[in-house]
């Protein structure tokens, strides 16, 4: 009797062990832009897709709407209520050294931007420690933005005193320098600014024709050359959430995030621009490139913000010089 409970505590014993498991984690992603944007429709899958395949199906993904604003994103993966999240750093203030991306005129695509900052800012911008309380897995920036309004636009002075939407960082700051008067609400909230006259233009990148419909409400663009300046976003992920997988898929998300994940997002953000550029040209917009003076001129009234950040991060032991040389090198010859 004694032997054959031994032999039957034994198999339990090895079957538990030895038993593949069959457990499935599923990564719960917060997104506060409609399902049909960029981002939830062609970077989130895809990441997800990678996700499985590297985790052999151990891990998968889902995609959540409603779960908060687009302000509380953070504090939503900080917190463990979703697992994954992105974030657009202008929509707080704590978030300085990230603007290196988006100061004007960098001239490139997003995906060269976005794979220049994610470098830059391992090696540069980390130190700040701006993303204290979860896991980064991943930095893009939207393409060059430009400025959509509801009346012509022949020359800087005319966008002063006008409501314009600014998105927070150095979008911000432009508004500033331009001495508009600035309205300030989240992405999702800009059509119905625009369509009730709460804003008379916007800034924003070309893709917003397409993704906001924007095209409806703002039937002038001007382009500056260079970009008046780009956007920074953030692709973070719960902590807990990754301690509690075993070190090989930990290291499997790991592996398909960082630049791979950043790079992925540039390319989409350079897709949408391009059918965004498209349906305005459909929708019968003016689209018009700022002169060379004007342009010259822009980047005069911009230098002092460029000098003040590099400043402010100075401050938290950042050399934001040579962090925005190397991110120019990197993003204008990729």
């Amino acid at each position: 009797m004694f032997m054959r409970l031994k032999l039957l505590a034994i198999t339990t014993v090895m079957l538990f062990v030895t038993a593949p498991a069959s457990s499935q984690e599923v990564l719960n992603i917060s997104s506060w832009a409609p399902p049909t944007h960029l981002i939830n429709a062609g970077v989130w899958p895809t990441w997800g897709k990678w996700i499985e395949e590297a985790t052999d199906g151990r891990v998968t993904t889902k995609i959540e709407y409603g779960l908060a604003s687009p302000l509380k994103q953070f504090e939503l993966v900080r917190d463990g209520v979703a697992d994954a999240a992105w974030i657009f750093h202008g929509y707080n203030t704590r978030y300085v050294a990230t603007q290196a991306v988006e100061m004007p005129n960098l001239g490139t695509s997003a995906e060269a931007a976005s794979v220049a900052y994610w470098r830059v800012h391992q090696k540069y911008l980390a130190k700040a420690d701006e993303h204290k309380g979860v896991t980064l897995v991943g930095l893009t920036s939207h393409g060059p933005a430009v400025i959509q309004t509801k009346s012509p636009l022949n020359s800087l002075d005319d966008l002063r005193g006008q409501k314009i939407r600014v998105p927070g960082g150095v979008g911000s700051s432009v508004g500033k320098a331009l001495g508009v008067t600035a309205v300030k609400l989240p992405a999702p909230k800009v059509y119905e600014a625009l369509s009730t006259g709460v804003a008379d233009g916007i800034f924003m990148p070309m893709e917003t024709q397409k993704s906001f419909r924007l095209k409806e409400v703002v039937p002038h663009v001007t382009i500056m050359p260079g970009g008046l300046y780009y956007g920074s976003f953030a692709f973070i992920m719960n902590n807990d959430f990754l301690a509690g997988l075993s070190e090989n898929d930990r290291n499997a998300i790991i592996g398909v995030s960082g630049e791979k994940l950043s790079q992925l997002a540039g390319e989409h953000w350079d897709a949408a621009d391009v059918d965004g550029l498209a349906a305005a040209k459909e929708a019968g917009t003016t689209i018009n490139t700022a002169s060379a003076e004007i342009h010259k001129k822009y980047l005069e009234i911009m230098a002092s913000v460029e000098q003040d950040w590099v400043a402010s991060v100075g401050k938290a032991g950042v050399d934001g010089k040579a962090a925005l040389e190397e991110l120019r090198s990197i993003a204008r010859s990729y």
